[in-house]
């Protein structure tokens, strides 16, 4: 399978590493972009295990809890800039958005766009289409979740990340747990958890895992016999990265997430436990178009 420079330069932007090395990554893995960046990373070669994602649109991250039914929703509806997504009338569009979420409990977004929205007799593809025309730009309704139950929220830089976590409880009422929740939610925030506990990792990642770190140790010359060792060290290393009770809680590092919630479970006289959660990222994977200012400006010219 053939590459283009577009590819190489992709891969430098996933990986972080040189522009040869990519280039050799993706001729030995014939053009298989995950393969080469698997090569890279039993290299040692590649920045980060984690892809980051690159963040290019503008709009907003948004939650509604439903206090009385214990209801929860996320949502992320994009626009093409930043000023808009600080425009009130968009604003009220998320919000309604986010609250037919919780009324209609769409099933994905095209059923939330055919949903009659919360507080108006149009659908919210209707409300969607006026909102278009009269802000002037195109908006997008990208994402949701609804959870049921003990929710609590997270909304960061104005609406920039969100988070809601889902608990199972009988210590919700009492006072410290709001504190614990937001701790919680600012910590997936903060540290990008992809699941709640190691039960969650499916088998085949851990071998996949195990497999380039095995890879990568002895690529870095490591002895046959103590590179297993090494392997099993470095999952623990990458349960801390991906695990959200695993990793270290923000606000005291000699503490795990885990810790944390079983400590303030006992100051609370009662149970908690994290169910899942869900984090949005304003413009999360989204491709802007860049505009060349100099070429624009030499058109304008002429």
């Amino acid at each position: 399978m053939a590459f283009t420079a577009k590819d190489v330069k992709e891969l430098r932007e996933k990986t972080g590493c040189g522009m040869m090395d990519c280039k050799k990554a993706l001729t030995e893995a014939d053009g298989d972009m995950e393969k080469a960046v698997e090569l890279l990373r039993e290299k040692g070669l590649a920045a980060a295990a984690k892809k980051s994602s690159r963040v290019a649109a503008d709009g907003l991250v948004y939650a509604y809890v439903d206090e009385a039914a214990k209801v929860g929703a996320l949502v992320e509806v994009n626009s093409e800039t930043d000023f808009v997504a600080k425009n009130a009338d968009f604003k009220d569009f998320v919000d309604t958005c986010a609250k037919t979420v919780i009324k209609e409990a769409p099933a994905d977004v095209a059923a939330l766009l055919a949903c009659k929205a919360a507080g108006s007799e149009d659908t919210v593809e209707a409300l969607l289409r006026d909102k278009i025309l009269t802000i002037g730009e195109n908006l997008i309704v990208r994402r949701f979740a609804r959870f049921e139950g003990e929710v609590v929220t997270y909304i960061h830089g104005g609406g920039t990340h969100g988070v809601m976590v889902l608990f199972d409880t009988d210590v919700a009422g009492k006072e410290g747990f709001a504190a614990y929740g937001k701790d919680v939610a600012m910590q997936i925030a903060a540290a990008n958890p992809t699941y709640v506990s190691k039960d969650e990792v499916p088998s085949d990642e851990i071998e996949k895992e195990k497999e380039i770190l095995r890879a990568q140790a002895l690529n870095e010359g490591k002895p046959e016999a103590i590179v297993d060792k090494m392997v099993n060290g470095r999952i623990n290393k990458y349960y801390k990265e991906v695990c959200l009770l695993e990793q270290p809680f923000v606000k005291d590092q000699d503490l795990t997430v885990a810790k944390y919630t079983a400590q303030v479970a006992k100051e609370l006289g009662g149970n908690i436990s994290i169910v899942k959660f869900a984090r949005f990222e304003k413009g999360e994977g989204i491709e802007k178009r860049e505009d060349d200012l100099a070429s624009e400006v030499a058109k304008m010219v002429k």
